[in-house]
């Protein structure tokens, strides 16, 4: 059931300090510098029940660039610009109209041919490198995430990394997963090891533990789960814990208190940890414990 992916092996990451996974190691690529396919199809249980917006949604049908998305075809934004170039048909008949909705029985074809809703997915776990965009378009050129990884259109990252930041990133083309991960309820873990600027002091740090003072934006800081690992005369490491994933929001809150962030890097999201000794710039499928525990935790949320 599983499919391996290809990966070229990079220089470790000596600062992580995340517990080793069980999951099988991937093949070297013949690609340099690439990392290549990663996938791991797993099907949904057939007796799982939908959740109350969901069988509302499917009730009155859903938007066709969420449909399409389902399909693995592409994300819903490249659905929207394949219906308005009338590359769409429902029931034989060409719609250029983006909010159409599709019941059960509608036959949908893309450039003539029929498509359906995909009953498996991919799981990926990538440590990322500094340097990366979190996108698929960058009209200034810069490096992304997906020159290394291989994967279908509707492949995305759930939630991102800036691109100054490293570590663990998880992507998926299930839609169901990426919403209760990313929802505000959830209140999902997400643990750093932040190299900051100059020694942080006792008063700093039940500050951050604290939370609610101004970080900019409008925003006020969260109560952080934050221990020092270590400290020299100019730099200390941390161990930060927070449970939203807004912009910047680890950089902005420690620049507030004066200690500028020098690295960056994720080592857990959620019950998933970057196991320790995993190469910069590789990836592998995450195995069936890791999607269930995800699956069990999360999704129960939306229901």
């Amino acid at each position: 059931m599983k499919k391996q992916m290809k990966q070229t092996p990079k220089k470790a990451n000596p600062a992580s300090k995340a517990k080793p996974s069980s999951a099988a190691r991937t093949r070297s690529a013949s690609k340099p510098g690439a990392t290549g396919k990663a996938a791991l199809k797993s099907k949904r249980p057939a007796n799982r029940p939908a959740s109350k917006g969901k069988q509302a949604e499917q009730g009155d049908g859903e938007r066709i660039n969420r449909y399409l998305a389902r399909c693995g075809l592409c994300s819903r934004r490249e659905a929207d610009r394949w219906v308005e170039a009338g590359r769409v048909s429902v029931n034989n008949q060409l719609s250029k109209e983006p909010g159409l909705k599709i019941k059960a029985n509608d036959l949908v074809c893309v450039d003539g041919k029929p498509v359906s809703v995909q009953t498996s997915f991919t799981y990926i776990l990538y440590n990322k490198p500094k340097g990366q965009l979190c996108t698929r378009r960058d009209d200034k050129g810069r490096a992304k995430i997906y020159d290394t990884l291989e994967v279908a259109p509707n492949v995305q990252s759930i939630g991102r990394l800036d691109m100054d930041t490293e570590g663990l990133l998880l992507l998926t083309d299930d839609g169901e997963l990426t919403r209760a991960l990313t929802h505000p309820g959830a209140k999902l873990p997400r643990e750093y090891r932040v190299r900051v600027a100059g020694q942080v002091a006792l008063e700093t740090l039940e500050k951050l533990r604290r939370g609610g003072f101004d970080i900019g934006e409008g925003d006020k800081s969260d109560s952080w789960e934050v221990t020092v690992d270590s400290e020299t005369k100019g730099h200390t490491w941390l161990s930060v814990v927070i449970f939203r994933g807004r912009w910047r929001e680890v950089r902005r809150t420690l620049e507030t208190v004066g200690h500028p962030v020098r690295r960056l890097m994720r080592t857990r999201f959620g019950p998933i940890r970057l196991e320790e000794g995993m190469p910069i710039g590789s990836n592998r499928p995450l195995n069936r414990a890791e999607i269930k525990k995800l699956r069990e935790r999360y999704i129960t949320l939306e229901k």
